[in-house]
């Protein structure tokens, strides 16, 4: 019996096998740096790739995606002579695989010396105040700088950070003295205006019930004028037809009167009533027609004579 297939069996396992392990899928935003024989020889990109063995070699794998480098604190002395400690943030992407493998050793350390020494160098132009109230200048002036001396790296520089500074504590203690003391400044502002728009709030308030007190009180008149003339317009409306009443009283006796046909005595003590009526007035002369006098002057005498003669006694006593 022949036992030949078995050892090959075995290298066509060992073979699939090797294969196998061979075989590297890359995935998205990511990049693989292989080398033939230590030389260069290609960068491989999203999907499966196979690598000889023994032959070719994965010699870095490397991120395509915005990476964050937070440094810590650094020393740096401003144009007054003011240490403080600063620390930044970097935002960055490898754009070029080979150059990032090739480049520089130990990238990231690389990078972090370059900012110390660029923070540095921009600080040291400022002066306290300046670099207290210059982030966004500082941060520009860094990616632009830091941006064109990573580039042969294959790093591209997106943002530069500067994520805290940190003066020494005598100056800090200032600043907070001064930020207490314009804190206390605004508050003292606020009140002010707050002072000052209550008084115009209360002057207005006044104004305003002054102005409603006095259209209460023109009001006030005008329906008090209003109560006085209606009420001389009803004054003089009764009065009228008070009039108007009499003289129709006086119009009817008139017609029943003529109606009744009087004789001239009756027609002459009418109007030697009436002539009473006019004596009980304000008037202060008279004139009294002829025809009536005879008979006011009969009237005159029989008052005169009933009034001298005293009354009869009762015979009986």
């Amino acid at each position: 019996m022949s036992f030949w297939w078995i050892p090959i069996s075995i290298l066509i396992f060992l073979l699939v096998v090797l294969i196998i392990v061979n075989i590297s899928i890359v995935r998205e935003s990511r990049a693989y740096v292989v080398e033939r024989l230590g030389s260069f020889c290609a960068v491989w990109t999203k999907g499966p790739h196979v690598k000889i063995p023994f032959i070719m070699r994965v010699v870095k794998k490397v991120s395509l995606k915005e990476q964050v480098a937070d440094f810590p604190p650094q020393p740096v002395i401003t144009k007054d002579n003011v240490t403080m400690q600063i620390d930044t943030v970097i935002y960055f992407q490898i754009t070029d695989a080979k150059m990032y493998t090739y480049g520089v050793e130990h990238p990231m350390n690389a990078i972090e010396n370059l900012t110390a020494t660029t923070l540095r160098n921009i600080i040291g132009e400022m002066e306290l105040d300046q670099s207290l109230t210059s982030r966004d200048i500082i941060n520009s002036r860094m990616r632009v700088i830091l941006d064109e001396a990573t580039d042969p790296w294959g790093i591209k520089i997106n943002r530069v950070e500067l994520k805290n500074i940190i003066p020494p504590k005598e100056i800090q203690s200032a600043m907070e003295k001064q930020m207490k003391a314009e804190r206390e400044r605004r508050e003292s502002i606020l009140q002010a205006e707050g002072q000052k728009q209550s008084q115009v709030l209360v002057a207005e308030g006044e104004k305003q019930a002054a102005i409603l007190r006095a259209d209460a009180a023109k009001q006030a008149a005008i329906l008090q004028a209003e109560g006085a003339k209606e009420a001389r317009i009803m004054a003089a409306e009764a009065e009228a037809e008070a009039i108007t009443r009499v003289q129709t009283a006086l119009a009817e006796s008139l017609r029943m009167l003529n109606a009744a046909a009087p004789n001239d005595q009756v027609v002459k003590l009418k109007a030697l009533e009436a002539m009473a009526k006019i004596a009980d007035g304000k008037a202060t002369k008279i004139i009294i027609p002829s025809e009536l006098q005879g008979l006011a002057g009969l009237a005159a005498s029989a008052k005169a004579l009933l009034e001298s003669d005293p009354p009869l006694k009762d015979t009986k006593e």
